[in-house]
């Protein structure tokens, strides 16, 4: 599996005439873990939705420009958001596990595709199997394979956060959105969380929107820095941390500004 290149190209939106985002262009790189970092308030998370449409379902929303996902400019005319979305994944901030079993969680995507994964050659695995690959995937397997048809309700905030990954994982997308994924989680839930996305790393174009500098510097292969709306800096998460060309991304680094 190869993750897929993003490119967005003067992007911007806006609220009800409010502008969120300002002529954004950058290409996000296949592969790897792309942080956006910024100050609350200066887009982060808009920019993420914009990348699988999920921005349409905020009311009053203008979405100027293109983001292509390879070679499709997911604002173009006649584009299926269904499809799009099952090749863009997103991790939210807050585990919302379904209200249904363990099992049923990760097995709900595949079910309502209809295990249309033929361009994964997916489509000669069993539902089983499929349910166990993403538990295995998303580091959670060894702890539920013994109690699959329980409610996953009942599993810890972290293995929560866990099951929604493993969930978003068993549609096969190519590319993966973490919006804060660990944002509601203990030191140690969220320590979990980050080594599996640096596992994931390795197969699929991963995205992820944090506040926090220390989780960047960890996690991220590439950085995109915000600010008020617009695109500062972006770069190798080396370059941007260690030589950053922007007085602006220098301040918000030393914690001057944001």
């Amino acid at each position: 599996m190869g993750g897929s290149h993003i490119r967005i190209k003067d992007l911007c939106v806006l609220h009800e005439q409010h502008k969120i985002l300002t002529n954004i262009t950058v290409d996000i790189p296949p592969k790897g873990v792309t942080a956006i970092i910024g100050p609350s308030g200066c887009g982060k998370t808009t920019l993420l939705r914009c990348m699988n449409r999920l921005i349409d379902e905020t009311e009053g929303m203008q979405v100027k420009g293109e983001v292509w996902l390879d070679n499709v400019n997911i604002y173009g005319p006649g584009v299926d958001v269904t499809e799009i979305r099952t090749r863009v994944g997103l991790l939210a901030p807050k585990p919302f596990p379904l209200p249904m079993s363990i099992y049923e969680n990760v097995a709900y995507g595949p079910r309502i595709h209809g295990w249309k994964l033929d361009r994964k050659e997916n489509n000669s695995l069993g539902l089983d199997q499929i349910v166990e690959r993403h538990l295995r995937e998303a580091g959670l397997w060894e702890e539920v394979k013994d109690r699959l048809r329980s409610s996953a309700s009942r599993l810890s905030t972290g293995q929560q956060q866990r099951l929604c990954l493993a969930r978003a994982l068993a549609i096969e997308p190519d590319v993966l959105l973490c919006d804060e994924p660990t944002s509601a989680l203990d030191p140690k839930a969220a320590q979990r969380i980050e080594s599996q996305l640096r596992e994931l790393k390795e197969t699929r174009t991963i995205v992820v929107v944090t506040h926090l500098l220390r989780q960047a510097r960890r996690l991220a292969d590439h950085i995109v820095f915000l600010w008020l709306g617009e695109l500062v800096e972006s770069g190798p998460a080396s370059q941007v941390f260690g030589a950053p060309r922007d007085e602006r991304t220098r301040a918000y680094l030393a914690g001057d500004i944001g």
